[in-house]
C-alpha cells in the first residue's frame, strides 16, 4: 500500500487560495480550422469598430484571477486607463477562475460574444489557437519591447505555434524543491545542493520519513491531472526522452518514462511519499506547511502559503539523473481575440504595455509569477522582492534551463494517459513498464487523429 495519511486527519483545503494548477481540461472542439491564422492588419471591423462616441476604444479582458491576483491585474488595467484617453480596458474575471477559462472562451467564441483578451493556460493554447478569431501577435511581439530574445527561451516557445506567436506571455513559473529545514536539521542531514540526483532524492525522502509521527519524506499529486503529470516531464527530458517523438506520430518517452516511473515506484515502495488524491494538490501542500513533509516539488506560487505558515524552509534545484540543471516551466498566456480592427489594435497595445518590464514586475509580485524577461529580472523592484523572499532566486535561476510542454492539440490526451500511468504506479496497480505501455496505446492513438 502506498503511504497515506489517515483520512480523519487529512488537512482541509485552504479557503480562498485556489491551487495554481488543477485538472487539464481538453475543452470542446472549436468550429474554426487550424489553418486560419489572421494577421492583425487583416482584422475585419465590426459595425462600430469598437469606437465609442467619445472616440475611445473599449476592450474587455477576462483575467480568470481572484483575490490577490485579480486585484493586481485590475490595478494595472486601471493605471493603463489613467495613463491615456484612447483606450479603456474593462478587466474582470470573466465569471470563472483560470481553470475554467478554456471552456468559457470556447463557448463565447461559438456564441459570437467573446472578450478581446483572455487568460489561457499555455497547455491550452494549441486548442484555442485553432480559431481564426485568435489574433496573430508575431509582428507585435517579435518587433516590440522588450526585445523578443530577451524573453526566457521557455516563454518564447510557449507562445509560438507553427512559427507564429499566437499569444502574449502572462504568468511564468518553474519547478524546484522546497525543503523543511527543521526536519533536515533534526535528522542531521545537510540540505541538497545543485546537481543532486534522483537517487539521492529517493534516499533522502526515505531517511526523513517518520511514520510514527506522520512525517513523509515527500509528496506527489495522485489525481491523474496535469499537476500529477508535469512533474514527470523534467525526468523524461533528462533521460533523453520527449513528450512527442520527432515523427509526431508516437510518444517519445517509452524508455525514459519507464525509468522515471521506476523512481516514483521506489518512493512508493519506501512508503516515503504522501499521495494527494484530490485535484490541485492542496492537501499535499497542507501536509508540507504543517511540518509533516520534508520535501515538496513545487513552484513559486506556493511561497506565499509557506511564508504565511512561518515554516522554516529553503528551496533547492530539481534533482537530475545527469547532474545537469533541468526543470519545467509552465508559462500561461494573454490571448487576444479579433473583435474588429480598432479593438484588436487596442488589445495588442495593452498586452504590450502589460508585459513591459515595469508592469511585468508589478504583476509578478502581485500574481505570484516569475519575470518574463531578463530585463524584467533586472528591474529594481524585482531585485528587492527576490532578495526578501527565501528561495525565489532558485526558481528564477531555473528559467535558464527550463523546458516547456509541447504546444500540440493532442497534448491534453497525452497528459490524461500519462496521468493515469503515474497514478497506477503510485497506487501499486501497475509496474512502470506496464503503465507506460498502456499510456502509449492511448496517447499514440490521439496523435494519429488528424488536426
Amino acid at each position: 500500500m502506498p503511504a497515506a495519511l489517515d483520512r480523519t486527519s487529512e488537512p482541509k483545503d485552504s479557503p480562498g487560495r485556489p491551487p495554481r494548477r488543477r485538472v487539464l481540461r481538453a475543452g470542446a472542439a472549436l468550429a474554426a480550422g487550424a489553418g486560419a491564422l489572421p494577421l492583425l492588419d487583416a482584422c475585419a471591423a465590426t459595425t462600430s469598430d469598437g469606437i465609442g462616441a467619445d472616440g475611445r476604444v473599449t476592450i474587455e479582458m477576462w483575467h480568470g484571477q481572484n483575490e490577490t491576483g485579480g486585484k493586481a491585474i485590475e490595478a494595472l488595467a486601471a493605471d493603463f486607463n489613467r495613463s491615456q484617453s484612447r483606450v479603456r480596458v474593462n478587466a474582470n474575471s470573466g465569471g470563472v477562475v483560470a481553470d475554467a477559462m478554456l471552456q468559457k472562451v470556447t463557448a463565447a467564441l461559438a456564441a459570437g460574444a467573446y472578450p478581446d483578451i483572455a487568460y489561457i493556460f499555455g497547455s491550452d493554447l494549441a486548442s484555442i489557437a485553432r480559431s481564426p478569431k485568435v489574433v496573430d501577435l508575431t509582428s507585435a511581439l517579435r518587433g516590440g519591447s522588450p526585445p523578443w530574445n530577451d524573453f526566457w527561451p521557455s516563454v518564447r516557445e510557449a507562445v509560438t505555434l507553427h512559427g507564429k506567436v499566437r499569444a502574449a506571455p502572462s504568468l511564468l513559473d518553474s519547478l524546484a524543491v522546497a525543503c523543511n529545514t527543521t526536519l533536515f536539521r533534526r535528522a542531521g542531514i545537510p540540505l541538497p545542493r545543485a546537481g543532486w540526483t534522483w537517487a539521492e532524492f529517493v534516499a533522502t525522502a526515505k531517511k526523513l520519513t517518520d511514520s510514527g509521527h506522520g512525517v513523509f519524506g515527500t509528496g506527489w499529486p495522485g489525481a491523474g491531472d496535469e499537476d500529477t503529470v508535469w512533474r514527470l516531464w523534467p525526468m523524461v527530458w533528462d533521460l533523453g526522452g520527449d513528450v512527442i517523438a520527432p515523427d509526431g506520430k508516437n510518444i517519445g518517452f517509452v524508455d525514459s518514462g519507464k525509468r522515471a516511473l521506476e523512481t516514483v515506484a521506489q518512493l512508493v515502495a519506501d512508503k516515503s511519499v504522501y499521495i494527494d488524491p484530490k485535484p490541485g494538490s492542496e492537501q499535499m501542500y497542507q501536509v508540507f506547511v504543517s511540518g509533516r513533509m520534508a520535501m515538496v516539488i513545487t513552484g513559486p506560487w506556493q511561497l506565499p502559503n509557506i511564508l504565511e505558515s512561518k515554516l522554516p524552509y529553503d528551496v533547492v534545484p530539481m534533482p537530475t539523473y545527469s547532474g545537469k540543471p533541468l526543470t519545467i516551466s509552465g508559462p500561461d498566456t494573454w490571448t487576444v481575440f479579433d473583435n474588429g480592427k480598432a479593438r484588436a489594435k487596442a488589445a495588442v497595445e495593452f498586452v504590450q504595455w502589460l508585459i513591459s518590464p515595469a508592469q511585468d514586475v508589478r504583476w509578478d509580485i502581485g500574481g505570484g509569477s516569475l519575470p518574463l524577461s531578463k530585463e524584467s529580472e533586472r528591474e529594481s523592484g524585482w531585485q528587492r522582492h527576490s532578495a526578501d523572499t527565501v528561495g525565489l532566486p532558485v526558481f528564477t535561476k531555473a528559467l535558464e534551463t527550463a523546458r516547456v510542454r509541447p504546444i500540440h492539440p493532442a497534448y491534453p490526451q497525452i497528459s490524461q494517459a500519462t496521468g493515469e500511468a503515474v497514478v497506477s504506479v503510485l497506487l501499486g496497480r501497475a509496474s512502470p513498464a506496464k503503465a507506460v505501455r498502456q499510456c502509449a496505446d492511448k496517447a499514440n492513438a490521439a496523435l494519429l487523429i488528424p488536426r
